[in-house]
């Protein structure tokens, strides 16, 4: 879109923050926030709630309508494109149809294929002005993995790091806590916490016994946990099966076992990759992607985290350094020695934070953002 006004910038990044406020909340479904606006006036405003409930834009018209607010000729903010299906609730379009704002200001399109242009085309056919685009980097940041997941079929996966300057992940010894402060955990912890599923590896689960769960973070939702054990020996008694849901992806057949786990709210998904007790990677992820999982939260030991990276499962490094260094120990994760520079997975910084003593860096895949982000301050409408 043109230039912004300054009020319209204004009035979508307060759509942003309430979008924000909802960031542990939604998922499957995307976080939006919607404001309602007529003569600079804010009539209205709301988010999306949890699973079922009321999506942002009617949440902003029954917060207008409580005040004694209506919304024709006002102007509609919106951080994604009002859906024009019938899902868990009725299509958001209708509502604002039936509102009669004079204007609809979209940051981004919508890249579910049953929407996709076609909330759009509704407001436009209905004479209401629309533009779509304000702020769309800040909607996308917000909602990677559903429109990765609605793009691609898979979800918007991060690889969550912590090593000393040197790049340093544990001792030889297998000792690793801790090498980053409090403040570093915790914020971990928020990573944790607007994930779908906290994904480990077998080394972390036998070394480290995790508990897997979102701690110091105030969430009404638990992720699901997952972890990848290609030979099926993860011990019944782990600290994980907590009669929360778990997943466990393997490669090898053991009826019995999964059985049992089952009655401990764990589910077996047989995923065996080309190489004998390997899992199969990319699979995971496709099956997690066809389960509603939007984010995947890695922490792994230095295996499982470097075959990620080999088989292209990672979009995005989150990496927590700490102002020590380790010498003779163990690294980040493991890839196979190179002949050439070219032949290096390069990942382009998005963000350097201070996080207590540590530094917390932010890199991601630039293609795949790219990918992401291609068309959506111009979804098309419907074919």
């Amino acid at each position: 879109m043109a230039d912004p006004l300054p009020q319209d910038l204004a009035h979508m990044r307060r759509a942003l923050d309430l979008a924000h406020g909802v960031l542990y909340t939604t998922s499957p479904n995307p976080r939006v926030g919607c404001v309602i606006v007529r003569d600079g006036r804010v009539l209205g405003e709301g988010a999306t709630q949890p699973p079922g409930g009321p999506h942002a834009e009617i949440v902003a018209l029954r917060n207008a309508q409580a005040h004694g607010h209506s919304a024709e000729g006002a102007t509609v903010y919106v951080t994604l494109e009002p859906c024009s299906h019938h899902g868990r609730t009725p299509p958001c379009v209708d509502a604002l149809l039936a509102a009669r704002p004079a204007r609809v200001v979209v940051a981004m399109g919508d890249p579910n294929p049953r929407v996709n242009g076609a909330g759009l085309a509704r407001l436009r056919a209905a004479g209401i002005a629309v533009e779509v685009g304000l702020c769309l980097d800040e909607a996308l940041a917000l909602n990677p993995g559903f429109v990765a997941r609605m793009r691609r079929g898979t979800p918007w996966t991060w690889l969550k790091l912590a090593a000393s300057l040197d790049g340093r992940s544990a001792l030889h010894n297998g000792v690793s806590q801790w090498i980053t402060g409090r403040e570093a955990r915790a914020d971990g912890h928020r990573w944790r916490a607007r994930s779908c599923v906290v994904l480990t590896g077998m080394g972390t689960v036998l070394a480290d016994d995790p508990r897997l769960n979102v701690r110091d973070v105030d969430t009404p939702r638990q992720p699901r946990k997952a972890v990848v054990d290609g030979r099926f020996v993860i011990p019944e008694d782990a600290r994980l099966f907590d009669g929360t849901e778990v997943l466990v992806f393997t490669a090898k057949a053991d009826p019995a076992k999964a059985e049992r786990l089952a009655r401990k709210n764990v589910k077996t998904i047989s995923m065996p990759g080309a190489e004998p007790l390997r899992v199969d990677l990319p699979g995971m992820m496709r099956w997690l992607g066809e389960h509603e999982t939007n984010e995947v939260h890695v922490e792994s030991g230095a295996g499982l985290s470097g075959a990620l990276l080999r088989a292209g499962c990672v979009d995005e490094l989150l990496a927590y350094l700490a102002p020590v260094l380790l010498g003779d120990a163990a690294g980040m994760v493991c890839l196979p020695e190179l002949e050439s520079l070219d032949a290096a997975q390069r990942f382009e910084f998005i963000e350097t934070l201070r996080v207590g003593d540590d530094v917390r860096l932010r890199a991601r895949a630039a293609q795949r953002w790219q990918a992401l982000r291609s068309g959506l301050d111009a979804a098309p409408p419907p074919a």
